[in-house]
């Protein structure tokens, strides 16, 4: 059966793997994201990769602007009679995304380094969850949540991995709350992912080789690895598996 599959960041990195996982098996997949010339270039790409799924659907909106996910809530619903997988997958680190003088110094810095991370990282997902968990197939719907293994262990600037971390006892309350209805929701917090842009040029080839070689495996994660986890999670394989944190970044950090 084809399944419906709404995935925020669609169009880079993770998101865009996993977006490219599901049409594979010839989903309907649904990309949001804020950039949307870069979605609709990400929807034709996957299209004409993927000719046996139905095309891609590219809605800009910014996920931490409730109006703005009040509408795409507000198209979804017209379109589709449920939804099957939500892949929270937007997310980033602010840090990375603007130049540092953007950010005053003072108090007044550090609350806005924290805010613009946690309404990226955080709010987004929320807002999203919340105004599609009453599409959601059930049972059989599908909640999952990327966080990083930044939420252990912290990424240097704080802002970023407390944004991250606060999704895993969000994403539990959500597990009891909809478990009944046979809804499962689970968190994939990857190690170091090359090919993501999440770094974009900060870090040197050294630094690079440095971070894959704390993983067991001696290699750095990629997009694929991560999307294949996704696609198990959305399975019917994965049905009793609910609550979870799923690692994944070759025993570069371990416990749960």
């Amino acid at each position: 059966m084809t399944q419906v599959v709404i995935i925020s960041g669609g169009g880079t990195g993770i998101g865009r793997a996993a977006a490219e996982h599901f049409a594979q098996q010839g989903d309907q997949v649904v990309i949001l994201g804020r950039r949307g010339a870069l979605l609709e270039q990400a929807a034709q790409a996957i299209g004409g990769r993927f000719p046996q799924a139905p095309p891609v659907i590219a809605l800009q909106a910014d996920l931490a602007a409730p109006d703005q996910v009040e509408r795409v809530r507000d198209v979804l619903r017209a379109r589709f009679d449920a939804i099957d997988v939500i892949v929270n997958a937007a997310g980033g680190h602010v840090l990375r995304q603007v130049p540092a003088e953007t950010y005053a110094d003072g108090l007044a810095g550090v609350a806005r380094r924290w805010t613009d991370n946690f309404r990226l990282n955080t709010l987004s997902a929320v807002l999203l969850t919340e105004a599609l968990a009453d599409q959601l197939r059930a049972p059989g719907g599908r909640i999952l949540f990327l966080s990083s293994i930044a939420a252990y262990r912290g990424s240097g600037q704080g802002c970023y991995g407390a944004a991250k971390a606060a999704l895993h006892p969000y994403s539990q309350d959500l597990a009891k709350a909809l478990g009944p209805r046979g809804i499962t929701v689970n968190v994939i917090a990857p190690g170091y992912v090359q090919d993501t842009g999440f770094f974009g040029s900060a870090l040197s080839p050294a630094q690079r080789d440095s971070k894959a070689a704390e993983a067991m495996t001696l290699r750095a994660g990629t997009p694929q690895d991560i999307a294949a986890t996704i696609g198990w999670l959305a399975s019917p394989g994965a049905a009793h598996v609910t609550a979870q944190i799923v690692q994944v970044n070759g025993g570069a950090e371990r416990g749960r």
